[in-house]
C-alpha cells in the first residue's frame, strides 16, 4: 500500500501534455530552428551586395561630374564609409529595432515601401497559385485514373513544356497574342488603368478593396489586368502540381485500403474523393507551399514585364541602381515568408492527416 501513492505521484508527474501545448512547443521549435537560416541569408546577402562591381555612391550623386568630396558625402549617407564588419554590425543593430534602412531610389524607409508593395505581389502570386491548383489538381487526378491514355500523355507533355518555358518568355508571348494580336487584354501597365481612380486602401488587395467600396467598374478593370500576369505565373506552376498530383494519386490508387473500398462496393467517386484524394493531398500541400514561396520570389521578372508595382519589381530596380537597403529588405522578407509558409504547411498536415504530429 505504501508504494501506491508513490506510483500515483510519478504517474501524475508524467502526464502527457495537452495537444494545444504540444502544438505550441512544436511551432516554437520550428521558429527557433529557422533563426540560423535567416541569419545566414542576411549575412550572405549583405556580403554579395558589397562585392558587386562599381561604386554605389556614383548612382546617387547630383551631377555626373561630381568630385570625390560629393561622393564621400553620399557614401556616408549610405553607411559605406566604415569597414565591412562594422557595416554589418550597424545593419544588425538597426534591424533589431525594426529599421531596414532608407531606399536611395525612393527616399523612403524600406519598411514603408515593402508594406505598400507587398499586397500587390501577394495578390498576383495567390491568383496565379489558385489558377494553377484549379487546373493542375483535377488534371493530375484524371490522368492518374486513366494511366497511359491520350489525356495522360497530354498532361505529361504540358508539364514538360511548362517546366522548360521561362516565365518572362511566356509573359511576353501572352502579351503579344492577347494584347497586341487579338486585342482582348488591356495594356500591360500595372494594376489599374491610368484614368481609373483607385479605391480607399483597406487591405492593399485591389480586388478586395474594390468590393468593399462597391466599385464594380474598377473591380472589373483590375481583374482584367490581373489575368495575363496571373496566367504567366500559373503556367510554370501547373507543371509541378499536376505531376506530383498524378504520381501521388497513382501510388494511392494501388494501395490496399483503396482496393478494399472498391471490393466492398463503394461508388467509384467516393473511393477517389474520400479515400484516395485525401491521402494523396499531403505531397500536393508540400509542393504547393514550396511553390508559393518560389513564386513570390520568382515573380520579379513577371512584375517587370507587366509593370506590376510589387516588391519584386521594387527589388529589381534597386538592384540595378546598386541600392543595398531595398534588396536586403526584400531578401529578408522572402526568407521570413518562406519560414511562415513552411509552418502553415506543417499545420495543414495535421488537419489533413491526424496521424501527423507537430511535436
Amino acid at each position: 500500500m505504501s508504494g501506491a501513492p508513490g506510483r500515483s505521484s510519478a504517474q501524475a508527474g508524467a502526464r502527457p501534455r495537452s495537444p494545444a501545448l504540444t502544438a505550441a512547443v512544436g511551432i516554437g521549435a520550428r521558429l527557433l530552428s529557422a533563426l540560423p537560416a535567416l541569419f545566414g541569408v542576411l549575412a550572405l546577402t549583405f556580403i554579395l551586395m558589397r562585392v558587386l562591381p562599381g561604386d554605389p555612391a556614383s548612382f546617387f550623386v547630383s551631377s555626373p561630374t561630381a568630385g570625390e568630396a560629393e561622393l564621400e558625402i553620399v557614401r556616408q549617407r549610405m553607411g559605406l564609409d566604415h569597414p565591412l564588419p562594422m557595416q554589418f554590425l550597424y545593419y544588425l543593430q538597426d534591424l533589431a529595432t525594426g529599421d531596414l534602412g532608407t531606399a536611395m531610389t525612393t527616399g523612403r524607409p524600406v519598411t514603408d515601401d515593402l508594406i505598400e508593395r507587398l499586397p500587390a505581389s501577394l495578390e498576383l502570386t495567390l491568383a496565379g497559385l489558385l489558377l494553377a491548383v484549379v487546373i493542375a489538381v483535377p488534371a493530375g487526378v484524371l490522368a492518374a485514373m486513366r494511366p497511359g491514355s491520350a489525356f495522360d500523355h497530354a498532361v505529361r507533355v504540358v508539364c514538360s513544356a511548362g517546366v522548360s518555358l521561362p516565365t518572362f518568355v511566356s509573359g511576353l508571348l501572352l502579351i503579344y497574342v492577347f494584347y497586341y494580336w487579338l486585342g482582348w487584354a488591356p495594356d500591360p501597365t500595372g494594376r489599374l488603368d491610368v484614368f481609373a481612380f483607385p479605391p480607399e486602401t483597406v487591405t492593399g488587395f485591389l480586388l478586395i478593396d474594390c468590393l468593399l467600396a462597391g466599385d464594380w467598374a474598377t473591380w472589373w478593370s483590375s481583374l482584367g489586368r490581373l489575368v495575363l500576369p496571373a496566367c504567366t505565373m500559373a503556367l510554370f506552376t501547373i507543371a509541378p502540381l499536376a505531376r506530383i498530383t498524378r504520381g501521388s494519386m497513382l501510388a494511392v490508387l494501388t494501395s490496399d485500403f483503396v482496393r478494399t473500398a472498391e471490393a466492398v462496393g463503394l461508388p467509384r467517386w467516393k473511393v477517389v474523393v474520400t479515400y484516395a484524394l485525401r491521402n494523396a493531398l499531403i505531397p500536393v500541400v508540400t509542393v504547393s507551399g514550396t511553390i508559393f514561396s518560389t513564386m513570390l520570389g520568382a515573380n520579379v521578372l513577371v512584375e517587370k514585364v507587366f509593370s506590376w508595382p510589387g516588391v519584386g519589381r521594387y527589388a529589381l530596380d534597386a538592384l540595378m541602381a546598386s541600392d543595398y537597403a531595398p534588396v536586403q529588405g526584400f531578401v529578408l522578407l522572402m526568407a521570413t515568408i518562406f519560414v511562415g509558409v513552411n509552418l502553415v504547411v506543417d499545420l495543414t498536415y495535421a488537419l489533413i492527416d491526424p496521424r501527423v504530429s507537430l511535436s
